[in-house]
């Protein structure tokens, strides 16, 4: 498995070589030029232009990519115009955010969805099993950022058993048990909102592949055996109810990764998300750049993740 990882891994380099031409080229299409974002009505026009110049902004096309792509490769991804600091060390400070956000809400969305799922799939038609069919149709219908304001305003502004913004507060020290607990209570309410509209999928699909796997051979041949049904349930309906789920997992890691856009606006969370919008609203070009290029990088990740999971998850696949 091992060197089909590592071939997988060399696949991915054109693919991103292909993705970093396409991001540069619409840079170039952008309004303005990455100076923009430092223009007020004190900019002197000429050391503008002298910036321009310095940074090799009227060279060819082919050769501005060259410098980006190299410098890149050393870690250099320029300077944010608008938070005065290099991309790299931003993107690290708001990565480590969207990490931790990124973990809990995975754990939430399946400790929320795969109960739910099974128990929705074991007693098909039910009370049980169609009240978890409507949870599942309303989640998926409503919007995140209908869902995010109706939380921020319920249980952030109105009963106030959550903080509205930041990642912890100032009063505390970092290192201390307080500082730790502290941040963990400011991921609560963004995690949770993910998690009840992240649930949908995974709850779907588990209750589907358990309802077809009830009538499959071998667990007939199990409970022929006289195997008591919550070993059956256990032993190898949820096992092999899994490979779906497992596909979509590598997927939903990198995708929280890359930043949920509306969570953390709405909930004034400074992770990568609320970071490319903050980009994009002050023409930050060296930051969007760098976000498209991870957030393309993130996919690719995730899909070779999905295929080593579902690998361990069942040895009868062997990803080519």
């Amino acid at each position: 498995m091992w060197k089909t990882i590592v071939r997988r891994v060399l696949v991915m380099i054109p693919q991103l070589f292909v993705l970093s031409m396409l991001v540069f080229i619409m840079a170039k299409f952008m309004p303005g030029d990455p100076f923009t974002g430092l223009i007020t009505p004190q900019t002197d026009p000429n050391r503008l232009e002298e910036m321009r110049q310095a940074a090799g902004f009227y060279d060819p096309w082919y050769i501005q990519y060259w410098h980006w792509v190299t410098n890149a490769l050393h870690g250099d991804f320029g300077d944010s115009y608008s938070f005065k600091v290099s991309v790299a060390s931003l993107i690290g400070e708001r990565g480590m955010n969207t990490l931790w956000l990124s973990l809990l809400s995975v754990i939430l969305v399946y400790l929320i969805a795969i109960p739910l799922g099974v128990l929705a799939g074991r007693y098909q038609n039910s009370f049980l099993d169609k009240s978890v069919v409507l949870y599942s149709f309303i989640s998926y219908a409503i919007p995140t950022f209908v869902l995010s304001l109706i939380f921020l305003f319920i249980f952030g502004y109105q009963l106030e058993w959550f903080p509205t913004s930041g990642t912890v507060d100032v009063k505390y020290d970092p290192g201390t048990f307080d500082y730790f607990w502290n941040k963990f209570y400011h991921l609560l309410l963004p995690a949770i909102t993910y998690a009840l509209l992240g649930t949908t999928g995974v709850i779907q699909y588990l209750r589907s592949e358990i309802i077809d796997a009830k009538t499959q051979d071998y667990v007939k041949t199990a409970r022929s055996k006289g195997i008591p049904m919550r070993k059956v349930y256990s032993r190898h309906i949820f096992r092999n109810s899994l490979l779906p789920i497992a596909a979509f997992l590598g997927f939903t890691i990198t995708g929280l990764l890359g930043g949920s856009v509306f969570i953390e606006t709405i909930f004034g969370y400074p992770g990568m998300g609320q970071l490319f919008i903050q980009a994009i609203m002050a023409r930050d070009y060296s930051v969007i750049t760098t976000l498209v290029m991870l957030f393309g990088f993130l996919t690719l990740l995730g899909s070779l993740l999905s295929d080593i999971i579902m690998s361990i998850v069942d040895p009868r696949i062997r990803i080519d």
